[in-house]
């Protein structure tokens, strides 16, 4: 399965490669990182990609993920995508689901929930 986290802080991607160590190892699980919503949207239109499942910061420089996610679901259809933030906010979270969110998951986020929900 091709996991693409969206996040404009590069520590996340050592954190979750750490977390997803195992999964990682044995083949369950294959990671792509990109630093920013245009990099993830350049990624899906230009390569031959199996990503099944994008993790998106909202908070990012630039386009925010809510704007992704928008993208994304009107022009990705088959991608799940769950919207990853720090800050508790109940318009974002309107939003999110609005534009098609599978799931909204709050910072800091709890692997072994988010393993469940990516492998279920």
């Amino acid at each position: 399965m091709k996991v693409m986290v969206v996040d404009d802080e590069e520590d996340i991607q050592s954190l979750f490669k750490q977390k997803f160590r195992r999964e990682i190892k044995e083949g369950k699980v294959e990671f792509y990182f990109a630093l920013s919503a245009e990099a993830a949207l350049n990624y899906l239109q230009n390569k031959e990609t199996s990503v099944v499942l994008i993790l998106s910061d909202i908070n990012m420089p630039g386009m925010n993920g809510l704007e992704l996610l928008k993208i994304i679901k009107e022009n990705y259809v088959d991608i799940k995508v769950f919207m990853i933030t720090a800050y508790a906010d109940e318009r974002n979270y309107r939003t999110a689901i609005e534009y098609g969110a599978d799931d909204y998951i709050n910072k800091p986020v709890n692997f072994e929930e988010l393993k469940a929900k990516v492998f279920s």
